[in-house]
């Protein structure tokens, strides 16, 4: 959550967070690091974004109806937690378009 914080400080919102981008830098201080930014995007505040992209499991269902902000970072994070807590997808689904059927009907 701070990784997400600090980006968030600095204006960025990653738009594609997942356990694959969570990486364990130092396994004596469990320090931890953030990557992939391909499909982060640099935001103004009140300003919406548009472009439906990120993971099936992971992705805010604000982001499928195509006007979100930042906080579809912290929706990502939920599941994440959710799925750590619980081993398995809060939305779950046999294919990609059924997952995120079951995203939008949130």
């Amino acid at each position: 959550m701070s990784a997400i914080s600090y980006c968030h400080s600095k204006k960025v919102c990653h738009r594609d967070l997942k356990p694959e981008n969570i990486l364990i830098d130092n396994k004596e201080t469990l320090s931890i690091k953030l990557i992939d930014f391909g499909t982060s995007q640099k935001f103004e505040d009140e300003e919406k974004m548009e472009l439906v992209l990120g993971t099936a499991y992971y992705i805010a269902p604000e982001v499928l109806k195509g006007q979100y902000d930042e906080m579809c970072d912290i929706w990502s994070c939920g599941v994440i937690t959710y799925i750590l807590l619980s081993g398995e997808p809060p939305f779950p689904g046999g294919d990609d378009k059924e997952i995120l059927k079951n995203v939008v009907s949130v």
